[in-house]
């Protein structure tokens, strides 16, 4: 027996419910692993709320963590028990003690690299990893914008960019959190709560704007965000933490400067074996060089999934938030 997090239904964080649970059963290509550490990820707050349906009730959630493998199936080639791991993407459930998942979402983890940091740090590195690296590949000396700069993204992307010879301009909501992106790497920062987002563009790029903007914010930032790109710029949607953006007028893209936008997913970027692998081997390498440090702020016991969901759901963390399932 194990514990784990389920839900019942949609709704707040009133449906989390800690709970006794079995492992699933091993199939042929799966690996149980025991986590050490799970990652928090405003995805969870979607499948919970309902916004992005799960396949079935009850279920668990969570698809980010680290840990050890524990057993695999009769045809997994690439793990064996005691192997250190990592995966994102994984099927619902990782909020719990042990969970199976498939071969081929997991990752080997350097022994240089920790549990807390690698669950921290997979989806929300192999984030940025397809956003500036293969979605729209960045070259030294662009400047972009990039909102919730000192959220678990947005501190990865600093340090990505800086690392990149890329200037980043970043968003965030108080002094505090823009001075936190800066430290990272940001080249200039926006108070949006003080600040016009488009207006601070327009003086720092000298009227030039950003070739590509990422906005995880959606529905809050969506005008802004058009506003702040150039001629034939790329607006890259990869949230909706605001809530969702919704009845969108094509024309508006035309009346803008032809631009292009694009609603991405990380699913669709490491749906091949090779693809996951060199994205992540990008990422530990740019950690083990120092380029990129994790910031975990927030470290709950894996019964308090509600309290982290309530803190990133608010706007009240930076960086990082992680269970731990062992507390």
């Amino acid at each position: 027996m194990s514990k784990g997090i389920r839900i019942q239904k949609n709704g707040g964080i009133e449906v989390l419910e800690y709970v006794d649970i079995v492992p699933g059963e091993l199939g042929p290509h799966d690996v149980r692993v025991r986590n050490h550490a799970v990652g928090v990820n405003f995805i969870d707050i979607y499948f919970r709320t309902g916004l992005y349906p799960a396949p079935s009730f009850p279920t668990g959630l969570g698809a980010e963590g680290a840990g050890v493998v524990e057993a695999v199936g009769e045809a997994v080639t690439e793990f064996k028990p005691g192997d250190r791991v990592a995966y994102a993407n994984a099927p619902l459930g990782a909020y719990a003690d042990v969970h199976v998942i498939p071969e081929s979402v997991l990752v080997p983890l350097p022994e240089a690299i920790g549990f807390d940091e690698a669950a921290a740090v997979m989806l929300k590195g192999l984030t940025v990893q397809y956003l500036f690296r293969r979605l729209y590949a960045l070259k030294p000396g662009q400047t972009i914008l990039f909102h919730a700069a000192a959220g678990g993204v947005g501190l990865i992307a600093c340090q990505w960019a800086k690392a990149l010879g890329v200037q980043l301009i970043g968003t965030a909501g108080s002094d505090e959190k823009a001075r936190k992106a800066k430290e990272l790497g940001a080249w200039e920062t926006i108070n949006y709560s003080t600040e016009s987002i488009v207006d601070r563009v327009l003086a720092l790029t000298n009227g030039q704007k950003c070739p590509v903007v990422y906005d995880s914010v959606g529905q809050a930032t969506w005008e802004a965000s058009l506003d702040c790109l150039q001629t034939r710029g790329l607006m890259v949607s990869f949230g909706n933490a605001s809530g969702p953006v919704t009845g969108v007028n094509l024309g508006v893209l035309a009346a803008k400067g032809s631009l292009y936008v694009t609603r991405p997913s990380l699913k669709d970027y490491v749906a091949k074996r090779e693809e996951l692998l060199s994205s992540a081997a990008e990422l530990f390498d740019l950690m083990q060089q120092g380029k990129i440090r994790v910031e975990i702020n927030q470290r709950l016991p894996l019964a308090e999934a509600g309290k982290a969901q309530q803190a990133i759901e608010s706007r009240q963390t930076t960086g990082a938030t992680i269970l731990l399932p062992d507390s």
